[in-house]
Formats: C-alpha cells, structure tokens, sequence
C-alpha cells in the first residue's frame, strides 16, 4: 500500500484534515528562510495531536547540523527530511549526534538518469524524488524505472494526477503539499480526494 505524506502542515486544522485521511507521515517546514515555516515550539504542540501511526517529519534545508539533530534528539520529529545540498557526510555525521537515531530522507532532485543513480547509491533511510524545492511541477516519471529501492515521490502531485502515479510506478510514498492547497492553505476535500485516489489505485 503506498503511504501518504502531508507537507507543509502549519495549523490545528491541518492535523485534523492530516488525520482524517489517516496520512502516514506529517510533513512540518523547519527552515525559517520558507514561508509555510513553522517554530519548532509548534510543532510540539501540534503533534500532540497527532496519533502516533503518523510518523512527524521535519523538511529541512542546509540547517547546521545541530539544530536538526536536536530537532531529533528531543523528540519534535521522527524523521529528517534534507531538502538541501547535505552529503554523504552530514548523514554519517547527523547519525552519529543522534547515536543513531536518526531516521533520515535525502531529497533529490530529479532531471536525468545521473540523478537517479545518485538517490539509489544514498545512505539515507529513505530518498524522496522531486522536481525542485516547491515547484509545483512533475518531472519525467519514466526516469524512475531504474531505481531499485523504495521512495517518496514528489513535486506537482494533486488528486488528478496521484493515481496514474501510483498505478504505473508504485513509490513507497507520495508527498503532496500545495496540491491540496487552495489560496495557499490546506483543503480538507482535497486532502480527502487524494487520499482516495491513492488506495484506490494501490496495491495492499
């Protein structure tokens, strides 16, 4: 069954709509330099709420290396999502700060074949494929055949196009964030529609 993740969660209402569907993880932007950031302190409370099925990720972008190992180390998420340039040395690095309890995704960005052998060669727990940093844009799925290992995919998925994505490619994840958006803030029916066009195209 391809899981769901909700990006980009901000407000009360968000959880709500997050935990209607039953999303498995919950995304939260913790780089300030973002507009749908949100202070740790509020993802806290925010998670409170939270059942705890639904995994807590934090998306960040080139942050020093303590900031998101204390994001980890005292419980504000589960998962680090590096959105940035971090290398092979900053996972190895952000393990070791967490004595290994870091959860770790490493986003790629996703033009060519080159790019793909770079996500399948990561050490991360888990790669995420994307077409940029919120663009709101596809890329060319077919690249994906070759990449022999689990993976969220991303960038430009909204109820319409979600079950195509499912049905021919089966990600691990998908990732949706203003694709359930309207005027820039979370649609409950539309988190609700694509969460059916995602088990309704899956496999259990």
């Amino acid at each position: 069954m391809t899981k769901i993740k909700i990006c980009g969660l901000r407000r009360p209402e968000d959880i709500e709509y997050v935990n209607e569907v039953k999303a498995d993880f919950a995304g939260f932007i913790l780089s300030p330099k973002f507009w749908r950031y949100i202070a740790p302190e509020q993802v806290k409370i925010l998670r409170k709420n939270v059942p705890s099925s639904t995994k807590i990720v934090g998306v960040v972008v080139d942050e020093d290396i303590n900031y998101v190992a204390s994001l980890i180390n005292d419980g504000t998420i589960d998962i680090a999502q590096l959105h940035g340039s971090e290398n092979e040395d900053y996972i190895r690095k952000l393990r070791l700060l967490t004595s290994d309890r870091a959860v770790i995704t490493k986003v790629f960005i996703i033009k060519s074949d080159e790019d793909i052998k770079k996500a399948k060669a990561s050490s991360a727990d888990y790669v995420l494929l994307d077409s940029g940093t919120g663009t709101g844009n596809t890329f060319d799925w077919t690249i994906i055949r070759d990449i022999g290992r689990d993976y969220f995919l991303a960038g430009g998925l909204n109820p319409s196009n979600v079950g195509e994505a499912v049905l021919k490619y089966h990600p691990f994840a998908v990732d949706v964030s203003s694709g359930v958006e309207t005027e820039k803030v979370k649609d409950s029916e539309k988190i609700k529609l694509f969460a059916q066009a995602v088990r309704s195209n899956t496999k259990a």
